[in-house]
């Protein structure tokens, strides 16, 4: 008995012993920080998130700071918190923009000869970035936007000499065009080519064309950059002068003038206001006539013949009316987007249009207007109008162009050519002088037909030349030759005898002869637009 009792003794008291030592604290944790380049070690007594033990521990965490774990951890034995500083800085750089070189072939040089129109120079630009620093080390930068243009860079231009010489092509009249910015004439023969201006800022667009004597040219000059709407309406005192000297008119921002026929050194014109938006005028709507003093260009008078109404020029108005005067200068046809008319010369009203049509509405900036040509007497104006829609497609964006007559009293209209392409420029001839040099029965008019007359609008569109009779039958192609590609610049002219149509194609001007359909290139610069002949 007291053996047992000696046992039970011995468990009790180490059982005491036991019990007396201190508790173990199973939830503390030691947890290591790596901040601001220092590594410090915690005792954590209890769970936590990774964001609570930084508050405790005093550090602050920026928005844009890595924290790893992310914040919403919990916080364990053993673990490893970072914390890296995260800096964001911009940061740019300007970087060269090289120029390029282009070389025109100018017909006044000789073979091989090189001269430098215009020297190149680099532009600038600048390149901004947004910069991370991670720990005060540089990590990534990512582009902000696209770069700013600081300086455009200028293109080298040099002229060279053409590498062939043309045939001589005897030229009726005064044949003028536009090549590198500059005007150019050609008297007699082709080979007497020279400019008559020298700025290099002709814009035909707006106005180029010659006096009735063929010794004025009277043309538009931008005085805008880019693609802002701006310029001067000047003038060519005398082609054939030695040294041809051009004035500037009282008319800026224009958007169409021409001579007044039959009215000695009488030009007509229209204006608009440059505005910011697209197209970036806003058009007037107006006319003026301003009779020059031929010697020296200085305005004599000026008199409005319709007032500004710029919301009065029919659908679309802000992109212009347009105008087209009678031969004789007896008439004078508006144009509108959708239909012509006549405008009464004396009290500056529009009359009842002659034909109407669905405005033709492109999916871009611009508005079409048609152009309108003038029968010899008068009597007739040759236009193209906007057709019916052959499917599901709005009338608005309807393909068909066809070509038309119209008589100046509104008696009748007719179709000369269905589906001829919007860029068809219908002409009638120019009445038959004693130098025509042409034999065989001459044409009364000629249009451009499209060869996909259903996609003719594009610049891409390829067009050819074709004449026929003054009544529209007889139609035939004369130029270009069926196996070369088409004409994709719209500008030609008749000549003053009607025997010839000057051309661009490619590039250059060419001389068709009516009736045989020989051709002739009377240029080689590969830059020649707007032609337009008098006698």
């Amino acid at each position: 008995m007291m053996r047992i009792t000696r046992t039970l003794l011995v468990v009790f008291v180490l059982f005491l012993a036991v019990g007396c030592q201190p508790p173990v604290d199973d939830t503390k944790m030691i947890v290591s920080l790596v901040v601001d380049g220092r590594s410090l070690t915690y005792d954590v007594p209890e769970p936590i998130t990774v964001a609570e033990f930084l508050a405790q521990a005093e550090v602050t965490v920026g928005d844009l700071d890595r924290v790893v774990p992310p914040l919403f951890t919990q916080v364990s034995d053993g673990l490893q918190i970072t914390v890296r500083r995260v800096v964001e800085d911009t940061e740019c750089e300007d970087r060269e923009l090289p120029f390029t070189r282009r070389t025109l072939i100018n017909e006044q040089l000789e073979p091989g000869a090189e001269v430098l129109f215009q020297a190149g120079q680099n532009g600038q630009e600048r390149q901004c970035y947004r910069v991370q620093y991670i720990d005060g080390i540089r990590a990534e930068s990512v582009p902000i936007g696209e770069p700013t243009v600081l300086s455009s860079a200028v293109e080298e231009i040099v002229y060279v000499g053409p590498t062939t010489r043309l045939a001589p092509v005897d030229i009726r009249g005064t044949l003028a065009y536009v090549s590198g910015g500059n005007a150019w004439v050609m008297r007699g023969s082709s080979e007497t080519r020279r400019p008559v201006t020298n700025t290099g800022d002709v814009d035909p667009s707006r106005a180029f064309d010659l006096s009735a004597d063929g010794r004025q040219l009277l043309y538009t000059r931008t005085t805008a950059t880019g693609s802002e709407f701006g310029n001067q309406l000047s003038l060519v005192l005398d082609v054939t002068a030695t040294t041809p000297q051009s004035v500037d008119l009282r008319p800026t921002n224009v958007l169409w003038a021409d001579w007044v026929p039959g009215r000695d050194n009488t030009v007509s014109y229209t204006r608009a206001q440059p505005r910011s938006t697209s197209p970036g005028w806003g058009a007037y709507n107006d006319l003026w006539l301003i009779r020059l003093d031929p010697a020296t260009g200085q305005e004599i008078d000026i008199d409005p013949v319709i007032d500004e109404a710029p919301g009065r020029g029919g659908p679309f108005s802000w992109w212009g009316r347009g105008y087209a005067w009678a031969p004789d200068g007896s008439a004078l046809a508006w144009i509108h987007a959708d239909s012509i008319g006549l405008v009464d010369l004396e009290s500056g009203s529009l009359d009842v249009p002659l034909v109407s049509f669905v405005p033709f509405t492109p999916r871009s900036d611009w508005s079409w207007r048609t152009s309108v040509s003038w029968s010899p007497n008068a009597d007739l104006l040759l236009t193209v109008v906007h057709g019916e829609p052959v499917g599901s497609e709005a009338a608005e964006r309807s393909p068909i162009f066809d070509v038309a007559v119209l008589a100046r009293d509104g008696s009748f209209s007719a179709s000369v050519y269905k589906q001829s392409g919007i860029w068809a420029f219908p002409k009638f001839a120019p009445p038959p002088t004693g130098i025509s040099t042409s034999s065989g029965t001459r044409p009364g008019m000629s249009y451009l037909l499209a060869r996909q007359p259903l996609v003719s609008v594009g610049d891409s569109a390829e067009y050819d030349l074709y004449v026929a009779d003054v009544d529209g039958s007889n139609a035939r192609r004369i130029f270009p030759p069926e196996d070369q590609r088409g004409i994709t610049q719209r500008d030609y002219s008749w000549s003053p005898d009607g025997s010839y149509i000057a051309i661009v194609y490619q590039g250059n001007v060419w001389i068709v002869d009516v009736v045989s359909a020989a051709a002739y290139q009377v240029t080689l610069d590969g830059s020649a637009s707007h032609p337009v002949w008098s006698r």
